[in-house]
């Protein structure tokens, strides 16, 4: 039996360390810009499969829809195209062909300091920064390879960050987070470049499920702007997986599931200050140099009886590659139990493993063309089910939100798409009370819940909130609205540690968004303007007696441009 364990496990390693790209059927990515939305808006259209979920990306059109061509859902490439090569050329004779996969150019500028959330590859970075990707497509009978790698440049221009005038009291309690989680506030000291796989993977598909190795950016749950466990805030990154490219209808109703087994690698660069002491000692704690096991596990159920509603399940276990036992099951922590005493009491799992896991639900309305949406999610472990019930909201962190399109009678497919969405991450008092530590963070995995320097999870970070209100003019490809929010900077750190009522570090902003299409083009486009208020947390009292005044507020400017050239 142990001999065979360790098969297992050597295989699995050998897989994940020798993936050094991703070796499916033809997704559109999760980051494809302007198509990652689209066929979600045309469910709620009632245009588009209201059995599909939309829970778990990337989405397979060409099998979840019977289209030929992922990347020209309404068909106008077909009679309005610059040239008449459609970039696909045949393979063998038995149905096999090679497809060139859209080539995409992404830029974006800040002009104080870094931001943006779910760019994938994209670094935060202040001034100029370009991402491209292009690749190919093959399929010969159940066999897929997509190779899509992607090149990221940015100037990574200096900026201010947490205050160095700030006291070594005050920097001490800051390193409390920066221990716990790899987030570099500057990816180096000049500017930075990088390749990596992007969304290249190789599959087998039969029917509805496919095995595979990826390196695609993964979003699991319901959330538009954020979800808990998965989304593509960060870079992609290895794993070996098998799940569903299309709903199983069963008797009692269809399910959708994704199972991977992943590698998660660190940032390599240093946090702010790393060589700062406070009381005789370095503050800086430096992370193991190795990289990281992730388990994971997403499935959602349609009920037969309850069309258009989706509840599901994912988590997420993570550790270092060098405290994985020996048993399949070590590489499957996703299967064991949640709770500690189901899971014999054993402390050693609590140290050598970070585990997130969250419930959700998503509703559509077809008739009423809309949908409503929620994730729950927990960053802990509890002891027992009468610990949950007694303390449900101990580690919780929610995302809440509802979309509904209104159509415009006069104008044929045309429609106002309305949008909220509410994500809280910061601690509540029930959490508080029991000593948790915030979401992503991780005192038994100090790189935290991350990839590359970036949150795997919500792209807002650890103890932060948001709201979004969002209001488009849709009509196929094409959008034109407005963009506004309210972000809360890391209420954890000001509530424990800074504790001034007057000392928030809010942003408030509004953006300007829109999508065209011309030809084979697809462009998007977005400019932000933002007001962060009390920046890092920055406030000088005024003179006596008045007790509110103006903090550090700064102005930032956002601008994404991009543009994608299908075939």
């Amino acid at each position: 039996m142990m001999k065979r364990n360790k098969v297992y496990r050597n295989i699995i390693l050998l897989s994940i360390l020798l993936m050094s790209g991703s070796l499916v059927a033809q997704t559109v990515p999760v980051n494809m810009p302007v198509l990652s939305d689209y066929y979600r808006v045309e469910q709620l259209m009632g245009k588009v499969n209201p059995d599909i979920s939309f829970t778990a990306m990337p989405f397979f059109p060409k099998e979840a829809l019977k289209i030929q061509n992922s990347f020209d859902p309404d068909s106008t490439l077909k009679q309005d195209s610059f040239f008449k090569f459609s970039g696909r050329m045949p393979l063998g004779k038995k149905g096999g062909y090679i497809q060139l996969m859209p080539v995409t150019w992404q830029q974006q500028f800040n002009t104080h300091h870094p931001e943006g959330i779910n760019d994938g590859t994209m670094i935060p970075a202040r001034g100029y920064q370009t991402l491209f990707s292009a690749g190919i497509y093959a399929q010969y009978g159940p066999l897929s390879i997509q190779l899509m790698p992607e090149i990221d440049y940015a100037n990574n221009t200096p900026f201010a960050g947490f205050p160095v005038s700030y006291s070594d009291e005050v920097w001490a309690q800051y390193y409390w987070h920066l221990n716990t989680i790899d987030i570099p506030e500057r990816f180096g000291n000049g500017s930075y470049s990088k390749i990596n796989w992007g969304q290249s993977s190789i599959r087998l598909t039969f029917g509805a499920v496919s095995l595979g190795l990826s390196n695609e950016n993964l979003w699991w749950g319901p959330g538009l702007r954020n979800d808990l466990i998965m989304t593509d805030n960060a870079p992609g990154f290895k794993h070996l997986t098998f799940n569903t490219v299309r709903p199983v209808k069963t008797v009692i109703g269809s399910f959708e599931w994704q199972l991977i087994a992943g590698r998660l690698e660190n940032s390599g660069f240093l946090p702010p200050q790393s060589t700062r002491t406070f009381n005789g000692g370095v503050l800086y704690s430096p992370k193991p140099d190795e990289w990281r096991y992730l388990s994971g596990l997403l499935l959602t159920y349609n009920p037969k009886w309850v069309p258009g509603l989706f509840m599901g399940f994912a988590r997420t276990v993570q550790s270092y590659h060098k405290n994985v036992g020996v048993n399949l099951v070590d590489y499957f922590p996703v299967f064991s139990p949640l709770g500690l005493d189901a899971a014999g009491g054993d402390a050693k799992i609590a140290k050598q493993q970070q585990q997130l896991y969250s419930v959700f639900a998503r509703w559509l309305w077809k008739k009423a063309h809309g949908e409503v949406y929620f994730e729950y999610g927990w960053s802990n472990y509890y002891w027992d089910v009468r610990d949950l019930e007694v303390q449900l909201p101990h580690s919780g962190a929610f995302v809440l939100g509802f979309r509904k399109l209104i159509p415009l009678k006069l104008h044929k497919d045309e429609y106002i798409s309305a949008m909220m969405e509410f994500t809280q991450l910061a601690m509540n008092s029930t959490t508080i009370a029991r000593g948790g530590s915030s979401w992503y963070l991780s005192g038994v995995v100090p790189a935290g819940y991350t990839n590359e320097g970036q949150y795997l999870g919500a792209g807002i970070g650890q103890g932060s909130n948001l709201q979004t209100l969002e209001v488009q003019w849709v009509k196929s490809l094409k959008s034109i609205g407005l963009r506004v929010e309210r972000y809360v900077h890391d209420n954890d750190f000001f509530y424990l540690y800074i504790k001034d009522i007057r000392r928030n570090w809010v942003d408030i902003s509004a953006s300007l968004l829109g999508t065209w299409p011309y030809k084979n083009l697809l462009f998007n486009a977005q400019l932000e303007w933002v007001k962060s208020m009390n920046y890092e947390w920055q406030f000088t009292p005024p003179p006596a007696p008045a007790y509110w005044g103006p903090g550090l507020d700064v102005k930032n400017y956002h601008l994404s441009l991009g543009v994608t050239y299908r075939f």
